[in-house]
C-alpha cells in the first residue's frame, strides 16, 4: 500500500475527526475507496475505536431512485438510529462514475432529500468528516493522469494544518469583527451582511468546526444579500456539468438566474424549497495546495483565490444561539475565480485583491493601472 494512503488515514482519524478509544464510528465507503477504508479501519483499530462500515455508491443510489415510484419513508428509524448513536461519521468518497445520477428525475431526488432531512441532521450532529480517495474516474473527470491526480490529492490533504490554521485565523478575526462583505470581479458585485455571525476557520478538524479533508477555507453564514454574482469555475451538480451561472439577489433571495450550461439543474436547486433561494454560506478559499479546478466541490471550493457561495442550508456553527439561519434540504456550492481584477472588502476595507490577501507578498493596497478600481 502507498504510504500516503496510511498518512491520509491517520490525518483523517487523528487530526480531522479526533477519534479516541471507545468512540463509535460509522465509516461510509464509496466503491472506489477500498484501499483508504482498509487503512482507516486499521488506524481505528489501533486507536481502540468501535467500527461500523456502510457501503455507498452513486450507481446504487441511481438504481434505487429510478426504480422507486412511491413516496419515500420519512427518516426511517433504522437509518436514523445509526447516526443518532454514532460519535463520528467518516465518509470516504471515490466513486466509479462522477455522472452516475445524471438521469435521475429531479423531483424524485428532491423528494428523497426532503424525506431524509432528519437523517441528514443526525449525521451532521456527529463529529463527521468527509474526504476522498483518488480514483481513476476522478482523475479523468479532472482532466488529469491518475498519477498526477494522486499527487494533487495528497498535496491538498497532507499539509501542515496547524500553520494553515494560524493564517486562516487572521481572516476569521476580520470577518467576525465585520458587518458587511462585498465581492467584486468581472460579472460580480455582491454585498451581504455578516453582522452577528461567527466565521469558521476550516482547518480540516472538528476542533475548528471543520468537516472536510482537505479543507482550507474560512466560511460564514451571510444574509441580506444584494447584487449580482457570476460563477465562472465549472462545477458538477447532481451529476451534471454547470458553467457560468449568474444569480441576481434582492432582499436576500435569488430573483433571477441563468447559466451558459446546466441551467436546468440550477433551477432544480433553487426551486427545492424556500431556503434554497437564499445563501447559507460565504466561503473564501485559502488552500494553496489546490492549484486548479477539478469539478469536485470538496477540492475546488478550498482553492486559494476563489470565493464560493452556497444556496440553501446554513451551518449551525456560524449562527448565534437560538437562530436557525437559512433552512433548506440542500446546500449547493458555486465558485467564482478571484485571481483576476477582483477584490473582497469587509466594511469597505480591501482584504484581498486579485487573489492575494493583504498580509501576503505582492498584495497591492491600490489597483495598478488597468485593474478595477470602482
Amino acid at each position: 500500500m502507498d504510504d500516503r494512503i496510511r498518512d491520509h488515514a491517520e490525518t483523517l482519524v487523528d487530526w480531522s475527526a479526533r477519534i479516541e478509544a471507545g468512540d463509535d464510528v460509522v465509516v461510509r465507503v464509496d466503491e472506489g475507496a477500498h484501499d483508504l477504508a482498509v487503512a482507516v479501519a486499521e488506524t481505528l483499530g489501533e486507536r481502540g475505536a468501535n467500527l461500523v462500515t456502510v457501503a455507498t455508491s452513486e450507481e446504487v443510489r441511481r438504481a434505487y431512485l429510478r426504480a422507486h415510484g412511491a413516496e419515500f419513508d420519512t427518516d426511517p428509524a433504522y437509518e436514523l438510529a445509526l447516526y443518532e448513536e454514532a460519535d463520528s461519521v467518516l465518509t470516504l468518497g471515490g466513486g466509479r462514475n462522477t455522472a452516475a445520477t445524471a438521469d435521475v428525475p429531479a423531483d424524485r431526488t428532491q423528494r428523497y432529500d426532503r424525506a431524509r432531512e432528519g437523517v441528514r441532521e443526525a449525521r451532521l450532529a456527529t463529529d463527521w468528516v468527509s474526504t476522498v480517495h483518488p480514483t481513476r474516474s476522478l482523475a479523468q473527470a479532472a482532466g488529469m493522469s491518475y498519477d498526477a491526480y494522486r499527487e494533487f490529492v495528497y498535496d491538498a490533504a497532507l499539509r501542515d494544518w496547524e500553520a494553515l490554521a494560524e493564517e486562516m485565523a487572521r481572516l476569521k478575526d476580520i470577518l467576525d469583527a465585520g458587518s458587511e462583505v462585498r465581492v467584486v470581479n468581472e460579472g460580480t458585485d455582491l454585498t451581504m451582511s455578516v453582522d452577528g455571525r461567527t466565521a469558521v476557520n476550516s482547518a480540516a478538524s472538528v476542533v475548528y468546526d471543520s468537516h472536510n479533508l482537505p479543507s482550507g477555507e474560512v466560511f460564514t453564514a451571510p444574509y441580506d444579500t444584494a447584487g449580482v454574482v457570476t460563477f465562472d469555475v465549472p462545477m458538477t451538480v447532481r451529476g451534471r456539468e454547470v458553467r457560468d451561472v449568474k444569480l441576481t439577489f434582492k432582499d436576500g433571495v435569488v430573483v433571477d438566474w441563468e447559466a451558459r450550461q446546466g441551467e436546468d439543474v440550477v433551477t432544480e436547486v433553487i426551486e427545492t424549497d424556500a431556503g434554497s433561494r437564499q445563501l447559507g454560506e460565504l466561503g473564501i478559499g485559502m488552500n494553496r495546495g489546490i492549484d486548479r479546478p477539478t469539478g469536485r466541490t470538496l477540492f475546488d471550493e478550498k482553492m486559494a483565490g476563489t470565493v464560493h457561495l452556497a444556496l440553501g442550508r446554513a451551518y449551525e456553527a456560524c449562527l448565534p444561539d437560538g437562530e436557525s439561519g437559512t433552512d433548506s434540504a440542500v446546500h449547493v456550492d458555486l465558485i467564482t475565480d478571484m485571481t483576476g481584477d477582483s477584490r473582497i472588502e469587509v466594511d469597505g476595507d480591501v482584504v484581498q485583491r486579485n487573489g492575494l490577501f493583504r498580509w501576503e507578498a505582492g498584495f497591492e493596497e491600490e489597483p495598478t493601472e488597468g485593474t478595477d478600481g470602482s
